[in-house]
């Protein structure tokens, strides 16, 4: 609980402008709301946003952390080194459907971990069942001024870009045109940077105390001048510092709940939104080698990727903070410029051999990847060790390698691990799999296309029957009861593939499409005609054919 009068040490901007003899900018100088907006978002909760880095693009985000005003955002598809930051008011943040809505399209992430062609599933399967931010949260952008009315040496708190979790104290170094130079207070000039004066990340004297959000303390180098900061129009507000912080922010007399006798300039409990706790005792920061940031002392906050001790509240995902990459430094993952990804397909329908249990094959996937070559060939071999039914035998087919992915087997009472070959093309992966396999017995188990329904019907024992999704059996043709009797949402991917023929012999031919973009059950029912066409290719005419069946199938009557 927060004690009486300030602790020796902590910081305040009342004492702190007194020491300086300055003065903070005027609210009317950012492009901030008068009143703090409103943090109602939760933790996991997904939106739309631009993506930071290609900003003609619209991703999906997830908010991985909320402080004050603000929301740390990961795209989806990306990974935790380019999350970043947003207010509740941004305009660059919208709820999920808006982009469609106006006509656009949602795009992957620069650096999207997976294979292009794969984002359409992608991004189905990650909106399904999640939990979408309400329209209701979302905050209109307060306009901008009309123009820059900044001076040189207003105070003001500014996000430290290069550690954009924290907001510092910082004074207007220089005004140049429609841009400001942001110096931070006690620190040197590695962290200062020119903005727009409409910018986002500047805040009026206050703004954290406001909001909740951390308001990190100055450097060790701050100079408290003998006399005024030379600020035009400074003499008319710095009699009373607060008072006019409290009307810049758009603070109303009938807010206030200060007692009579208490001093003038100290901000009212009740204008906190989030109580301030009192600040930790200082932690020592952690040690980086010397090559990495700034020279030693001239700054005080660790470089470091944990998250500092919090001076206020503030939520996140307990997970090594990535965000604080440099802007110049917000490049492609290294992992996106490795080997390219390859995918190969599994044929449930083929014989399995002596060797392989028919029904361990059958719960497998139904394709390995996209991923390296290398991890394919060790999902495609470990899973042939799994279905076995002694995994001895295939294992015995193998020989050790080097430089590959490693695989393992139990059998006589002990784990052995081998060495797979190093790979590098689906063509020595489905090399070593058909020699894998034809020793197995169990030839035509792998390909590299997705084996369709004419492919499964090249087996004798099958060719006067239908194939039933789903089954170990076969069917004549018009049987759908299998289908009648289950949740569409447990449907496979067979299924709704199967669903499709069946619902209109002509959309036959576009049955594939539902095998390429991994649509399953799940998937089909949250399908709409104009996401068939961008994400799928399919004409209009189709696209409302699927359209109608889907919607006869929701209403229960396939």
């Amino acid at each position: 609980m927060r004690k009486p009068g300030p602790q020796k040490g902590h910081f305040t901007w009342d004492k702190y402008l007194k020491e300086t003899c300055a003065i903070p900018a005027p609210a009317h100088c950012f492009k901030q709301s008068y009143t703090p907006p409103s943090n109602e978002f939760k933790i996991s909760m997904k939106l739309e946003a631009q993506d930071p880095r290609n900003t003609t693009s619209t991703c999906i985000a997830t908010v991985v952390g909320l402080t004050g005003a603000r929301l740390r955002l990961r795209l989806d598809g990306s990974d935790n080194k380019n999350d970043f930051w947003r207010l509740v008011d941004s305009a660059e943040i919208q709820p999920i459907g808006n982009c469609e809505k106006n006509g656009g399209m949602l795009q992957p992430p620069l650096g999207f971990r997976l294979n292009a062609s794969s984002w359409p599933m992608f991004l189905l399967k990650t909106l399904n069942g999640a939990e979408m931010a309400p329209l209701r949260i979302f905050h209109k952008e307060p306009p901008s001024p009309s123009q820059n009315f900044f001076k040189t040496g207003m105070k003001l708190e500014a996000v430290d870009r290069k550690n954009p979790h924290f907001i510092c104290p910082a004074t207007i170094g220089e005004v140049r045109g429609s841009e400001v130079l942001v110096t931070f207070d006690g620190w040197r000039g590695a962290f200062d940077y020119w903005c727009r004066y409409d910018s986002r990340d500047i805040f009026p004297v206050g703004w954290c105390s406001l909001t909740g959000d951390n308001l990190q303390p100055p450097g060790t180098k701050v100079v408290i001048p003998k006399s005024p900061f030379p600020v035009s129009e400074g003499s008319a507000e710095k009699p009373s510092m607060h008072g006019s912080l409290k009307t810049a922010l758009g603070l109303q007399p009938e807010q206030k709940r200060r007692k009579s006798g208490k001093k003038r300039g100290r901000t009212p409990k009740a204008l906190i939104h989030h109580p301030i706790p009192t600040p930790s005792k200082s932690v020592e920061p952690l040690k980086f080698p010397k090559k990495r940031g700034p020279k030693p002392g001239s700054k005080r906050k660790p470089r470091t990727l944990l998250n500092p001790a919090p001076t206020s509240p503030t939520t996140s995902t307990p997970e090594p903070d990535t965000s604080t990459v440099p802007q110049d430094a917000a490049t492609i993952p290294s992992s996106a410029m490795q080997a390219p990804t390859v995918c190969i397909y599994l044929n449930k329908t083929s014989s399995t051999g002596p060797h392989l249990d028919k029904k361990k094959v059958q719960q497998l996937p139904d394709h390995f990847g996209p991923a390296r070559a290398s991890v394919v060939l060790q999902q495609a071999v470990q899973a042939c060790i799994d279905c076995a039914y002694h995994q001895k035998t295939v294992f015995s087919f193998l020989k050790q390698g080097h430089g590959g992915e490693v695989i393992s087997a139990v059998f006589d009472r002990e784990q052995h691990t081998l060495n797979l070959p190093a790979v590098n093309s689906i063509t020595y992966v489905l090399r070593f799999l058909e020699k894998l396999c034809h020793n197995l017995r169990s030839d035509n188990l792998f390909g590299n296309q997705p084996f369709t329904l004419n492919h499964m019907q090249h087996s004798h024992e099958y060719s006067h029957d239908r194939y039933l999704p789903g089954s170990d059996r076969y069917l004549g043709p018009r049987d759908t009861s299998r289908l009648n009797s289950r949740d569409p949402s447990s449907w496979t991917v067979e299924d709704v593939m199967y669903f499709v023929r069946e619902a209109d012999p002509q959309l036959g031919p576009h049955a594939d499409l539902f095998r390429k973009h991994e649509i399953d059950g799940k998937a089909l029912l949250l399908l709409r005609s104009d996401m068939m066409m961008k994400y799928m290719g399919l004409k209009l005419g189709p696209a409302l054919k699927l359209t109608y069946h889907i919607d006869k199938l929701k209403q229960g009557k396939f």
